[in-house]
């Protein structure tokens, strides 16, 4: 599809999209059944976490029920069978984001522990006094944070690419900002304020030509965009199970394999080493030198499946739902009165945030909740975004495959019930 202003940027199909039976998902979603506060479930916080269909739910409760064992060096049936399952849900990581290797896929807790991974084992080995980290005014502080670590161990710059007033990043002078000390470019794909969709690969290129490497945030991209990690032009790409249908802590980092095996160590202990001695211990080559310890095996297996359940529904159709929705969205919420969106950018993910004239957006959140309708309210772990934006939160309503116009409606009506209370 062609990507318009304010929807979700799908790439061209070569096949007519299977269109979304949302009704036939939304059965394979049984927390979407819940009552809360005697309401039906309106579930619009994807944006911080989603939910897991059915097939991942069962497949890490019959991997502990039959299959629990350590992965790795057991020589046990049990061990035999988690570690091939285990394995086999890297190469499926892969296939996802297209990486060249499956050692260019490593397990981790999610973005937070991706990102920090990345500062701490390549930022900490290449970067010296003045040279120049840039991120963009749109960050999570995940991806903030972490540099700033380093920035304090190494001596680095921190420079930063500012936004328009619609929450795009500002292109005209990147030329400028990308120069000869700029070592690291750290940004989000999608934004988890604006919803914004940065262009990875006009930048990769950039900071390429520059000598620098390129990170991304991509914890709001890969739920809902075919992210090809070759295609984007991207050295480092971080990701969370948790926001793409699977379980809470793991996460993924893939990178560039020639960069990988120049890399030390983050973490040290078991399932890490090649050789350990008192007198010196050699390490594992990647992915298993970034896998310190025992991992969350049935977490990693919980991924597998919701890779799988995102291929079999279809991207491009779980894009193409979502921008519909999106587009509905920012109609409907648009006419409220005293509402103003906050990320009017050309192509987003399917995030919607705002503030209103008469509320707090915590106000708005608990007024909300009293109807079954879950967002989140707050500054979003973004609190240089929020100043930029001259607000101290905000609300935001994030969307999935499972959701409907009718939960919109629902928000909607929701949000007039808060104008009546509150104005």
């Amino acid at each position: 599809m062609t990507a318009t202003r304010g929807l979700i940027k799908t790439p061209p199909s070569r096949t007519p999209l299977r269109p979304l039976d949302v009704a036939a998902v939304r059965q394979d979603f049984p927390i979407l059944r819940t009552l809360v506060h005697g309401r039906p479930l309106v579930y619009l916080d994807n944006a911080a976490t989603s939910q897991k269909p059915q097939p991942v739910i069962d497949a890490i409760d019959e991997f502990n029920a039959h299959r629990n064992a350590n992965v790795h060096r057991g020589v046990h049936y049990l061990s035999q069978q988690a570690t091939a399952e285990y394995d086999g849900v890297r190469e499926r990581v892969r296939r996802f984001f297209n990486a060249a290797s499956p050692s260019e896929i490593i397990f981790t807790a999610g973005t937070t522990a991706s990102i920090n991974l990345v500062a701490q084992s390549y930022g900490r080995t290449v970067l010296r006094p003045g040279d120049e980290i840039l991120l963009t005014e749109m960050e999570h502080h995940s991806n903030i944070v972490p540099w700033q670590l380093i920035r304090e161990q190494t001596g680095a710059v921190i420079r930063v690419i500012p936004l328009t007033d619609e929450g795009e990043l500002r292109l005209d002078g990147l030329d400028g900002l990308i120069n000869d000390r700029t070592r690291i470019v750290a940004l989000a794909h999608g934004s988890n304020v604006l919803g914004t969709i940065n262009p990875v690969r006009q930048v990769a290129d950039l900071a390429h030509a520059r000598g620098a490497v390129v990170v991304v945030d991509g914890a709001q991209s890969a739920p809902h965009l075919t992210v090809d990690v070759q295609a984007l032009g991207c050295d480092f790409f971080a990701c969370s199970a948790h926001k793409m249908l699977g379980p809470t802590g793991v996460g993924v980092l893939y990178g560039r394999s020639d960069l990988l095996e120049r890399m030390p160590p983050w973490q040290g202990g078991g399932g890490m080493i090649a050789t350990v001695s008192f007198e010196r211990t050699t390490f594992a080559p990647s992915p298993m030198r970034f896998e310190a310890g025992t991992p969350p095996i049935a977490e990693v297996i919980g991924l597998g499946v919701a890779v799988e359940y995102l291929q079999r529904i279809g991207l491009e159709s779980i894009g193409a739902h979502e921008a519909n929705l999106l587009q509905y969205a920012t109609e409907q919420i648009a006419e409220v009165p005293g509402v103003r969106l906050i990320g009017t950018g050309r192509d987003k993910v399917a995030v919607l945030s705002f503030v209103m004239d008469v509320a707090h957006p915590h106000d708005i959140g608990t007024v909300l909740d009293h109807d079954g309708i879950a967002i989140r309210a707050g500054h979003h772990c973004a609190q240089p975004l929020m100043k930029r934006f001259g607000v101290p939160a905000t609300a935001r309503a994030s969307f999935a495959l499972y959701n409907t116009r009718e939960e919109v409606d629902a928000l909607v009506a929701g949000l007039l019930k808060v104008r009546k209370v509150f104005g």
